[in-house]
């Protein structure tokens, strides 16, 4: 007896969830937001329209899945890097902010449509301020541990000096990917923000002596 033809792999829904973020992220590479229809991610993703609604409930549900996909890669990618900040503090705060820099850059459509998106969606916000408060709490308690060992100045608030310097990384990174004008040039961005986070926090180009 011959024996039947072998069914093509099916299709998981977590495979078609993941066609729809990468068409999305795709799309967004090339076009804002706001031209980006329901229609654009169904087709770039080879599912109908209705389906789409099996996973995604609008088009924002697939712009904030793409955000907590960047802000986890942050997050994994600065966890595991060394925390060294007592032997090289330059050099960890210059890795820790690179890092950062570095992700959003390349998910330069996602976090443009992210950071246009926070004004009118609640989420995408919400998402947005959870991460830069978690932010702030790292690098506070670096801070202030640095204080305390006596490398950087006693002075500014260790909450608020971080505070202010995570303000400053988002507004400078975002006229970056907005490509704005005045912003700083791309290449230059992660030398002037470490450089200013370094001089801010120990009062010196070279802490440590290094």
């Amino acid at each position: 007896m011959a024996q039947r033809g072998r069914r093509s792999a099916r299709v998981s829904g977590d495979e078609r969830q993941d066609a729809i973020l990468v068409t999305a992220e795709a799309l967004l590479a090339r076009r804002a937001f706001d031209d980006v229809s329901i229609e654009d991610l169904a087709r770039g993703a080879g599912i109908s329209r209705p389906t789409f609604y099996f996973y995604f409930p609008s088009k924002d549900a697939v712009l904030l899945a793409l955000l907590d996909r960047v802000i986890t890669e942050v997050e994994h990618r600065v966890g595991h890097l060394p925390r060294d900040f007592e032997s090289d503090p330059a050099g960890a705060w210059t890795r820790s902010i690179g890092m950062f820099v570095e992700v959003f850059v390349s998910h330069r459509g996602v976090s443009t449509a992210a950071i246009g998106a926070r004004a009118r969606n609640d989420e995408v916000r919400g998402l947005w301020s959870k991460s830069m408060q978690s932010w702030v709490d790292f690098s506070s308690d670096v801070i202030r541990a640095e204080q305390a060992r006596g490398a950087a100045p006693a002075g500014i608030d260790a909450h608020d000096l971080a505070v202010s310097l995570n303000l400053m990384n988002e507004r400078v990174i975002t006229a970056v990917l907005n490509r704005e004008s005045p912003a700083i040039a791309e290449t230059a961005a992660l030398d002037v923000l470490s450089t200013i986070w370094i001089r801010s926090i120990y009062g010196s180009d070279n802490p440590g002596g290094r």
